[in-house]
């Protein structure tokens, strides 16, 4: 490549040689170094959104004691970490999670695979880039007197398109700008993470360490923050809904294996990038979310505000002085910007990577790569476009709930609300077929070939892995009423799910319609490695 150094040279050889086996050349820059890998998929993870978007949720549905339920879910997805590092090293392919599913199980599962997730990651960059509105518009409210209204749909349209256009912008110049940007998304979450929890501390906790073993009685209707009853039941009640905090900040690190073509000696650094990118945001969390509890005021009024929507997380900061407050507002919002152009930024090598084997609408003009900044360009351009659509549907808010075949749709959610509750069902429905992916390639006799292997521990991995997942999205996707704490609090009844099957139909007729899958089957059967004997067998 040109400008790299011969040292450089030497060592990306091996990951084009890899790459040529499956039938593709180096065309994007290979200049993400290992720690540029887990920033990115440290950012997508991004504790600080996950948190400051989801704290009343979990504080409020299941008291202090939701805090642990974190390492459950934590623990669950490091043995999902742990399956598709094992793939991610075998085929450190941009796309991932599409590539592993085409070559573990086939075309059409692969197209599947890559058709939900890239949904789910177009709309959480719509869901990440909207959720900063508030904070956006709080500080300039603050510093130079404005009134700006965050509800507002004129507002939130203005502040997303911006923060869109100026991500696409540094997605397009280069991955080495992507990496500088997550590497400062590193710094800012360490900074707002650690740092939040220090200075609650240093201004004085309420209560002691016991307080986060306690419910609070969040399992009773008249003692829980957010008005929801779980019968007075904690751990077949609140548990389910509370964890669901937690189940929607800890993914995001399969981002290190979308941008495996631009990392050098990706084979060994993906893994480590995906695993290190998932402990560290569990430390990081645990202490945000420890520090936060103990900082909520200590009388029964002023917790039940620190843990409802009516506080939340600024009420428990105004203990702070008002420029230490503002300078964690400042934190978030780079965050949110760092999450969003880490994720915008594997939404187009998903893109790209589909394009490149012929399997979406305009391929040609998709998989296109920059000349001069060996970027996926013209797949980032359509990164920025879809969540802006996304984003128009904050301007479809019933006023009265309205009812389609059997189930409603409730008065005052916007429709982008609906379709971001999607999002991590979508994630955890491909993450399933993945993992379940796998397990078919390794009964038909598939042998991992890169730096990391689970050997004799990958059976067992992959079950408990793939029986968390699918526990998870059950807990996410079940219809229990709008009445229901659930249903209430998230997935809006049946409305989630019908997201989901409305996205597969949607997919389903493209599919039936130009059935890419035979185009995909085309490229493996001409771009096979050398001890492929079968098309259909796993590689």
């Amino acid at each position: 490549m040109a400008g790299s150094s011969p040292a450089s040279r030497v060592q990306e050889e091996p990951d084009n040689d890899r790459l040529a086996s499956f039938g593709y050349r180096q065309e994007l820059s290979r200049v993400l170094s290992f720690f540029d890998n887990f920033s990115i998929a440290f950012s997508y993870l991004s504790p600080m959104v996950g948190i400051y978007s989801l704290f009343v949720l979990g504080a409020g549905a299941g008291g202090p004691r939701y805090l642990w339920l974190m390492p459950i879910v934590v623990a669950g997805m490091l043995l999902v970490a742990l399956v598709f590092g094992e793939l991610g090293s075998h085929y450190p392919m941009a796309g991932a999670l599409y590539q592993y599913g085409k070559y573990s199980v086939g075309p059409a599962y692969g197209w599947w695979v890559g058709w939900i997730y890239g949904i789910a990651l177009l709309v959480t960059v719509a869901s990440v880039d909207t959720g900063v509105v508030p904070y956006i518009a709080d500080l300039i409210n603050q510093w130079f007197g404005a009134t700006l209204d965050p509800t507002s749909h004129s507002t939130i349209l203005i502040v997303t398109v911006l923060m869109i256009l100026l991500q696409t912008i540094l997605n397009t110049v280069g991955a080495k700008v992507l990496g500088r940007v997550a590497r400062i998304g590193v710094y800012v979450e360490t900074i707002g993470t650690f740092g939040v929890a220090i200075a609650l501390g240093i201004v004085g906790f309420h209560h002691g360490f016991g307080f986060l073993f306690e419910t609070r009685g969040a399992e009773v209707a008249a003692s829980n923050s957010l008005q929801v009853d779980f019968g007075g039941n904690w751990w077949t009640g609140a548990a389910l809904v509370a964890v669901l905090a937690h189940v929607y900040i800890f993914y995001g690190f399969e981002a290190a294996g979308d941008v495996a073509e631009e990392t050098v000696d990706a084979s060994r650094q993906v893994p480590r990038a995906m695993r290190s990118a998932l402990l560290y945001g569990g430390i990081a969390s645990f202490v945000l979310v420890a520090g936060l509890l103990l900082a909520t005021p200590s009388d029964a009024k002023g917790y039940t505000a620190a843990t409802s929507f009516a506080g939340g997380i600024p009420l428990i900061l105004s203990q702070l002085p008002q420029w230490l407050q503002d300078f964690f507002l400042v934190m978030v919002i780079i965050a949110f910007f760092s999450c969003g152009t880490a994720v915008q930024g594997a939404g187009a090598r998903l893109a790209f990577s589909y394009s490149r084997d012929g399997a979406l609408p305009g391929s040609n003009w998709m998989r296109r790569i920059s000349p001069r900044f060996h970027t996926p360009s013209n797949a980032l351009i359509v990164g920025a476009l879809v969540p802006v659509l996304f984003t128009l549907l904050v301007n479809i808010n019933p006023s009265k709930d309205v009812h389609i075949l059997w189930f409603v749709f409730p008065q005052g959610i916007n429709a982008l609300t609906a379709l971001v509750s999607f999002g991590v069902s979508g994630i955890y429905l491909s993450f399933l077929m993945t993992v379940i992916g796998s397990m078919i390639a390794r009964a038909r006799g598939w042998q991992p070939e890169g730096t990391f292997r689970l050997a004799r521990w990958a059976w067992p991995v992959s079950f408990v892995a793939a029986g968390y997942l699918a526990l998870m999205l059950i807990n996410i996707l079940v219809p229990t009423g709008l009445s229901s704490p659930r249903g209430a609090l998230f997935n809006l009844d049946w409305i989630t799910l019908v997201v989901l099957l409305a996205i597969v139909l949607v997919g389903a007729v493209y599919f039936l319609l130009a059935r890419p899958d035979r185009r995909l089957g085309a490229h493996m059967s001409t771009n096979t490695q050398p001890t492929d004997t079968n098309q259909d067998s796993p590689h």
